[in-house]
């Protein structure tokens, strides 16, 4: 009895060890490198429009793709208040105004990362009339911003004005980006891929002083000046841009009254066709030397400090004959190829995405659904034609200040989609009106960032070792067993 026990512990112990060899075995073969889930970064940009300012925080994996990462929006946060070239007088108070869309921004971000976060304020046509026309309050806006931003725990790159070119080309990439024409996700390849047909949009932007159009044209393309190149997500992209300084809708607004005040046989009553009947506006001449766009000197509008009141008609036609002056169509001549002021274009290929001013407009006047040009003229015309009394009782909620100049505003896009940039009733419905893509909004700040992740290194992966996960298993059930049996060796020992 006591020889059988003491032959099958033996037996139980060689079995053991043998065990413990094979679990030791299957633990370190086939030992790879397994890749950790990517480190996530983050990014933030101010938009410092001319009539207000936005904050936007982006987010992105810290591998990217194919050197861009693939960006996603976190936040975004209106910054109280006008724009920052309205703070001229009063620099600090520009800095002062981003402070509150800043916290929020770090609230989003995990401490730990917050000082490697990139941080930019883009200043767009607001800032470009101020710094033609005061170039050192301009400056002294920009310090302030930059003096309360590195007060903040961001890797703050800069404030800086971009150009208009920049606007518009920024804008057509985030389209483009949000769309998913540059890249898409294949469920099937678990990747990131280029889709085979990529449908690329052209980008319409309409800001409060000006006004951008971007696109890729068909073919080859000859005095092509106004050219922006870019490299995104492996790919090489060049595109048409212009943009139009004094041709945003404010700066619209404005340059309408003067030419109306001018051409009026009265020197304190004008008539405005553009403005709903009976609705009267006094403006002083002085505010027309407050921004570039209208501050050419000129004796009919003297004594400067003189008051005008422009007078309502509701005229329809008469508003767009007003609207179509203020711009130089002439200097174009016969050509094709030229939208207004002898500027070059390219033809319109291809579809377009229109946003910003552009779809307030006319979301207000409920044409964003793809409605046919007659049915969009038709609109505008029976819109202008509205009494202000009816207007202000049909749309009670509707800013005060805004809702007499929806007529000149879409007359306005009529005018500069249709004779500047040469849409007609066919290609018109090539046109979207929308400020969403997704989750995401658009305009020219996303764009910028994903440009921006080109320059960004991208960082390996951290890596673990490991092995594939049918070893892994078998290791461990070889190690319960070897556990289990030596337990039991332990046991009989103990009884020996």
């Amino acid at each position: 009895m006591f020889a059988n026990k003491k032959l099958f512990t033996t037996t139980l112990l060689g079995v053991l060890v043998t065990l413990s060899i094979i679990a030791l075995v299957l633990s370190l073969v086939k030992i790879e490198d397994v890749a950790l889930p990517p480190m996530v970064k983050y990014g933030m940009v101010f938009d410092a429009g001319s009539s207000h300012t936005s904050l936007f925080v982006y987010e992105w994996d810290s591998d990217k793709e194919n050197d861009t990462g693939v960006v996603s929006q976190t936040l975004s946060c209106d910054v109280q208040g006008p724009g920052i070239s309205s703070y001229a007088n009063n620099p600090p108070k520009a800095g002062d105004s981003l402070r509150e869309c800043l916290d929020k921004a770090l609230k989003v971000v995990p401490a730990e990362k917050q000082r490697d976060v990139p941080a930019y304020l883009g200043a767009t046509a607001g800032m470009r009339l101020l710094r033609l026309q005061n170039s050192s309050a301009a400056d002294q806006i920009l310090a302030e911003i930059t003096k309360t931003m590195q007060e903040y725990p961001v890797a703050f790159r800069g404030a800086r004005i971009i150009t208009g070119e920049e606007e518009g080309a920024y804008g057509w990439i985030t389209i483009n980006y949000l769309l998913e024409s540059f890249t898409k996700y294949s469920p099937k390849a678990h990747t990131w891929v280029r889709p085979e047909a990529a449908n690329i949009l052209g980008a319409l932007d309409l800001g409060g002083a000006s006004t951008q159009i971007s696109f890729m044209p068909k073919g080859s393309v000859i005095n092509w000046n106004e050219t922006s190149r870019f490299m995104l997500y492996g790919y090489n992209y060049n595109i048409y841009t212009h943009s139009y300084l004094c041709y945003g809708q404010n700066e619209m607004v404005k340059r309408l009254a003067k030419e109306l005040i001018l051409e009026s046989s009265s020197s304190t009553r004008v008539e405005h066709p553009c403005y709903p009947k009976d609705y009267n506006e006094t403006i002083s001449l002085s505010s027309f030397h407050t921004s570039p766009c209208t501050n050419a000197s000129d004796p009919r509008l003297s004594p400067s400090d003189r008051n005008v009141t422009l007078e309502g008609r509701g005229n329809a036609s008469g508003c767009l004959v007003a609207i179509r002056k203020l711009f130089n169509f002439s200097a174009c001549g016969q050509s094709q190829d030229c939208t207004f002021d002898g500027v070059y274009q390219p033809p319109i290929s291809g579809q377009f995405f229109a946003f910003s001013a552009f779809y307030y407009n006319f979301k207000f006047l409920n044409l964003t659904e793809g409605q046919s040009l007659a049915t969009v003229r038709e609109t505008i015309e029976r819109f202008c034609t509205r009494s202000w009394e009816d207007l202000s009782s049909s749309y009670p909620e509707e800013n005060p200040e805004r809702l007499p100049k929806y007529c000149a505003n879409a007359n306005y896009i009529l005018t500069l989609l249709l004779d500047a940039y040469k849409f007609n009733e066919s290609s018109w419905n090539n046109i979207v009106f929308q400020m969403k893509a997704g989750s995401a909004d658009v305009g020219w700040t996303l764009g910028y960032m994903l440009n921006l992740t080109n320059m960004i290194p991208a960082e390996a992966p951290g890596l673990l070792k490991g092995q594939a996960p049918s070893l892994w298993a078998a290791a461990i059930a070889f190690i319960t067993l070897t556990l289990a049996l030596g337990l039991v060796a332990l046991l009989l020992l103990l009884r020996v």
